[in-house]
Parts: C-alpha cells; structure tokens; sequence
C-alpha cells in the first residue's frame, strides 16, 4: 500500500480516472437496487453516475494528452488514507436514508482527494482540471437536491414514503411481532404450568428462561430459513431471523422475571399483570402497523392468550 504523498503526477491521474469509474459504478448500482421501491431516488442517483461519467472522461482526455494510452489501475485501497467501503453487491438492503448519506460521504472524500492533488501538480491543465472537479464535487450536493426537485414531487415522495413504511414492516415488524406472539403466548403454558406445579418461584424462573430462550432459538431458525427475501422483498433472512428470535426470547422473559421474587404469590400476580401489557402491546403493533382493526387484533391476542395461559393453571394444578 502506497502513501498519497509517493504517488506521481501520472499515478495522481491514473487515481482519479478510478475513482470516477468507482463512484460511477456505485452510483450506478445504488440506482439498480433503490428502482423497484424508489424509482424517483433511483433516477436521482443515475444523474448523479452521468456526472461521474462526464468527470472520468475529461481526466482521460488530459491523461491521454500528458501520458499517452496506458492507464496503469490504481485503485483507492492500494492508496492510505481512503474510507474502506462494503461493497455494493453485499449491501442490497442499505436503507434510503443510509444511501442517501453513503453518496454524500463519497462526495465529500473525493472533493478533498481532488483538493489534495491539485497541490501535488505542476502542470497548469493539469491543476485547472483537479480544481473544476474540485468546484463541481463541492456542488454535487447541489446538483442532486436539483434532480431531487425535479424528480421527486410530492407524490413521488408519498410513494417512496409508503414504500419505505412497506419495507419495514415486511422486513422487522413482521418478524418481530411473529416473535414477540409467539414467545408471549407460547410459553404461558409451561411458565404457569411449572409454577403452579411446584408453587416454587425460582422453579417457574428456570422453567420459563428455558422456554423463551429455546422458543427464542427456534423461532430465529425458522424464520431465517423461510425464504431468501429475493422475491418477497423481506429483506435479508438472518437479519429478519435475528428480529424474530430477539422479540421471541423478549415476549417469553417478560413474564418470567417477576419469578425471580422469592414469594410466589406476589411473583404470580406480577406476571399476569406483565403478560396483559405484552398482549395489549402486541394487539397496538397489529393496529398500527398491520392495519388490524384494534378490537379485532384484542380479541384474538386475547382469546388465545387466556386459553394457553388457563390451559398451564389446568396442567400444573392438576
């Protein structure tokens, strides 16, 4: 790896032909991966790649005129002091406002690249056209809230603004409420069924952190391996197996942890009180997100989490 320092006046040049190149590749990806669900941002970002184009071009021209053909590949992480950068092709689920801050940040680093190499010139053309990419790196900010303006209206907005709230719920709250259901419902049973079993708090604590941890494990498998998120648009399925076995194992420990109170009739009260709260919880989520009329998502939180939690009284009584 070389120090920007040791590098020529050709290898300069050679440089910054490659960082348009990059730029304009990335730019031209992130337009790829945003056009489904953002095709207004998406066309944005391919104005921005026409403009890298253009910048690669003109250091061509003059590289050409000072070095002849050969071009050697010089590339940015053979070069201390750039930012290392995931490539595109392993960040397809990079939020929009991520991607909206990833470009900016590009923008900025080759702004002071291109600063940085005009006090390493000599040649007068040379320094002219390092200082004109300099001054439009800077107003390439400008230039992509102009295309914003002329791109994105207000429609198109309230588009990619619902298509952002999509994505979201497709990719964490569902998964996340499938989890947090089935840890809050699921371990109501064998919780209350141990603890009125044996009437010994720390006996249902065990019982209960088994069985949210394991329903936890659970649950992140089969929700990771459910599908790959390529035509469902779900997003990536270990970051969505990851959400459900978190929300799974939080739904379970609520509960559990009043069972760390000695008394077990004060820990069983504590509990239920906790486990009406999750159900309340879970049945806002279904309404505010998943559209479920709020009586309607009550009713059914409710009904099963009464049958489950009468059916552990019923086997632990027993």
């Amino acid at each position: 790896m070389r120090s920007f320092d040791s590098l020529s006046e050709r290898e300069i040049l050679a440089l910054a032909i490659s960082l348009e190149e990059e730029d304009a590749r990335i730019y031209a990806d992130l337009a790829e991966n945003l056009k489904a669900d953002y095709p207004a941002t998406a066309e944005v970002f391919m104005g921005m790649r026409a403009e890298e184009d253009e910048h690669r071009r003109r250091l061509i021209e003059i590289y050409r005129q000072r070095f002849g053909e050969h071009i050697p590949l010089i590339r940015k992480q053979d070069v201390r002091g750039f930012i290392r950068r995931r490539p595109m092709w392993l960040s397809k689920s990079l939020g929009i406002d991520r991607v909206r801050k990833l470009a900016e940040s590009m923008e900025m680093e080759t702004r002071q690249f291109y600063e940085a190499a005009m006090k390493r010139t000599t040649d007068a053309g040379v320094r002219e056209l390092l200082g004109d990419l300099a001054a439009q790196e800077r107003e390439h900010t400008h230039i992509a809230e102009e295309l914003g303006k002329e791109k994105l209206t207000t429609d198109m907005r309230k588009q990619e603004d619902e298509a952002r709230r999509r994505l979201f719920v497709l990719q964490v709250v569902q998964p996340g409420l499938a989890g947090l259901m089935d840890g809050s419902v699921s371990t109501l049973a064998p919780l209350f069924a141990a603890a009125f079993a044996t009437r010994i708090s720390l006996d249902a604590f065990r019982v209960g952190l088994a069985a949210s941890v394991g329903a936890g494990i659970s649950m992140g498998f089969a929700e990771a391996l459910s599908d790959d998120g390529t035509l469902t648009g779900r997003g990536h399925p270990w970051i969505r197996g990851i959400v459900c076995g978190l929300m799974t194992t939080l739904g379970g420990i609520g509960h559990t942890l009043p069972y760390l109170i000695g008394d077990f009739y004060m820990a069983t009260t504590l509990a239920v009180v906790v486990v009406v709260v999750e159900l309340a919880a879970i049945a806002y989520i279904r309404n505010h997100f998943m559209d479920t009329p709020f009586l309607a998502a009550a009713f059914q939180v409710v009904v099963g989490g009464v049958l489950v939690f009468l059916a552990g009284i019923l086997i632990g009584s027993a």
